[in-house]
């Protein structure tokens, strides 16, 4: 207790920081001021603020509560992560956005501006949606075609705002803004969480399943930091050269590759794909059958076998579109690098690509168990609200964004000459995998 207290005491002698952190407390306190603020024209006494279910439940909480109650931040950031991932996969595949991206900083400028055009385009018709589909018509105050065109416009002002207090977090605070900000849109959640499932325990079976549950969530959260930071180290040797009366190279590094190489990416699209079911579902409603209804209930074994293949497929895609061996293997020999035992060049690369395959297959696997606990929770009796923070995306993403937090204050710490945060070691942060050079990570 007496080492926290020191830590703290030393983050707040550090000028830099101390300024950092408030000022990150306070856009972040804008934010969710900004989330109670009805839409104009509408009626916030007729609204459905219960709980949604599905792709809706998680954007409600990704907006932190913002999507149920129709407010001015009711689509969050998301468009801005639509955005960056259209981004990010045109720089893989369009060469024109590959030349960018090795423009330096000029390059990263011109992503930057393409991925804000892109996301006026994208919050423009959500917003439409949204309007039509999630305002009922007798919460609108204001006739048509006014109230859809207002509410279209303010959403996208909303959501441009939001984006521009994340990139002011990461200047000016500390963190990743965007990512900052979904993390506290999923904090907001759990108090109310957290109570529901109380009261339903103790009006029920009593305190004992309610401990054992919240034993359970910290094992969960355990296995979650383990897959977060797992690597697996190859060793680099980099050849000595003298240059005049001094030694250069000769020292022994590490490549540091990830275990889960690509993050939440893998959930996302598989949780994007599984969504198709249910609009099928929606627009015929005559179509849906045995299969189709297996498919649109998320606690079903054919919906969670299903969500858990396409996670294992999605993660060998998104890590192999990501991490290029050659271009490692090309990299390191330019440098003099060689990893002792391997013959530098096209052996290297296939040794790298070896291994990350071997290491792929139980990262997926593991993510793919993640994924699925929020639905076995629910199965086994826990509140649905409560269930989202036993796996999934807001767990994936409330574990990277604190140690990615967290790992920039040991940094300041460090530089400063205080102590670390740990007593051995250093913290490790997450390797930014989502939205390209210029999007947030997740």
């Amino acid at each position: 207790m007496k080492k926290l207290f020191t830590t703290l005491s030393n983050i707040w002698k550090i000028e830099d920081l101390r300024v950092r952190i408030l000022n990150t407390l306070l856009f972040l306190l804008v934010y969710r001021v900004g989330s109670f603020i009805t839409l104009p024209g509408v009626n916030a006494n007729v609204l459905d603020n219960n709980a949604r279910e599905g792709l809706l439940g998680l954007l409600n909480m990704f907006a932190g509560g913002s999507f149920s109650r129709a407010s001015i931040f009711a689509l969050g950031v998301m468009p801005y992560i639509s955005a960056s991932i259209v981004v990010q996969l045109l720089g893989i595949a369009v060469p024109t956005f590959q030349k960018m991206q090795k423009e330096g900083e000029s390059g990263r400028k011109k992503l930057n501006q393409i991925t804000r055009y892109l996301t006026v385009a994208i919050t423009l018709l959500q917003g439409v949606g949204y309007v039509r589909t999630q305002i009922p018509h007798d919460a609108q105050m204001l006739s048509e075609p006014l109230f859809s065109i207002s509410s279209m416009f303010i959403l996208t002002a909303g959501t441009l705002f939001v984006m521009w207090l994340g990139e002011k977090i990461t200047d000016k605070g500390i963190g990743n803004g965007i990512s900052l900000i979904i993390m506290v849109g999923i904090i907001a959640q759990l108090p109310g969480a957290f109570i529901a499932e109380l009261d339903s325990r103790l009006a029920g079976a009593g305190i004992i399943p309610f401990i054992v549950e919240l034993i359970a969530l910290f094992f969960v959260v355990i296995f979650t930091i383990l897959i977060v930071q797992g690597v697996r180290k190859i060793p680099v040797q980099y050849a000595k050269k003298i240059v005049g009366n001094k030694q250069y190279g000769g020292v022994r590094q590490y490549i540091p590759l990830k275990v889960n190489a690509a993050g939440v990416m893998p959930i996302i699209f598989a949780q994007a794909l599984m969504f198709i079911p249910m609009s099928i579902g929606q627009f015929f409603p005559g179509a849906q059958g045995p299969v189709l209804a297996a498919l649109t209930n998320y606690t079903s074994p054919a919906y969670n076998i299903t969500f858990a293949v396409l996670i294992i497929a999605f993660t060998f895609f998104y890590t192999a579109i990501t991490v290029n061996p050659v271009q490692m293997s090309d990299d390191m020999k330019k440098n003099g690098g060689f990893v002792p035992g391997i013959k530098p060049g096209k052996v290297t690369g296939d040794y790298i690509d070896a291994v990350i395959s071997k290491i792929t297959l139980p990262g997926s696997i593991f993510l793919a168990i993640i994924a699925i606990m929020p639905s076995l929770a629910i199965v086994l009796g826990v509140n649905s609200n409560f269930a989202h923070f036993y796996g999934g995306t807001s767990l994936l993403i409330l574990v990277g964004v604190v140690l990615d937090t967290l790992q920039q204050i040991e940094s300041h710490l460090l530089m400063r000459h205080y102590d670390g945060l740990m007593k051995t070691g250093r913290l490790r942060g997450r390797t930014p995998v989502s939205g390209g050079t210029t999007g947030p990570v997740l």
